[in-house]
């Protein structure tokens, strides 16, 4: 049995994981699990029911960042993204919590939540919410322009999970109708656009152009 992801498309995490089984060319079958409406058996293998989880044959694990980290142990001889040394690593690791905990409730869960999702669940959508969460995100902008550094990439100068967890958020960003100013931040959009470019985020962001059409 090969590895099965479970999860939705337009999740960052589920981005996350889909780019890491890509840039590592390995093969893998999806099955969709919506949020806020799991079937019962996939509480066996998320007791919370978040998305997404991975079966790789008789393994289940769960979470996006432990599943990054599995595959990068579990296959070594695939492509390299969670660094080269003690420090990498590290790196690495805080860019990938920074972006989920405190990137993804501001991009994610109220700007595209709101500007993209909620009218499809039957939901007004709360501006008033998406304003702050834009104010509060220029400080993160800020940040990591300069973490950026000059470089093209954030760790070790070369590509990683790093900058596939910061631009993940980033895409959901730009589905909820907002984009970066290249303008004030001008290392921070080159490198969306630098990452974006890569054949693996192009393959996804095609199949999600469908789901989001769904959407209307």
């Amino acid at each position: 049995m090969g590895l099965i992801l479970y999860g939705a498309s337009l999740s960052p995490f589920v981005r996350k994981v889909r780019a890491c089984l890509l840039e590592k060319q390995l093969d893998y079958t999806m099955e969709l699990i919506l949020p806020r409406n799991q079937p019962d058996w996939y509480y066996q293998i998320n007791p919370l029911g978040r998305i997404p989880a991975l079966r790789d044959g008789d393994f289940d694990i769960c979470d996006s960042s432990i599943i990054c980290s599995y595959l990068e142990q579990k296959y070594p001889a695939a492509t390299t993204l969670c660094g080269n040394s003690p420090e990498e690593v590290a790196r690495i690791r805080w860019l990938e919590k920074y972006a989920d905990y405190e990137i993804a409730p501001l991009a994610t869960f109220t700007v595209f939540f709101n500007r993209a999702l909620a009218k499809s669940m039957g939901l007004p959508c709360d501006e008033a919410a998406v304003q702050k969460a834009l104010h509060k995100l220029v400080a993160h902008f800020d940040y990591l322009e300069q973490q950026l550094a000059g470089n093209d990439y954030f760790v070790g100068n070369r590509f990683t999970l790093g900058d596939i967890a910061i631009v993940t958020q980033w895409v959901n960003f730009s589905y909820g109708q907002e984009k970066l100013d290249a303008t004030r931040w001008p290392q921070l959009a080159a490198h969306q656009a630098r990452i974006l470019q890569r054949e693996s985020l192009q393959s996804l962001l095609a199949d999600e152009a469908k789901m989001l059409a769904r959407l209307g």
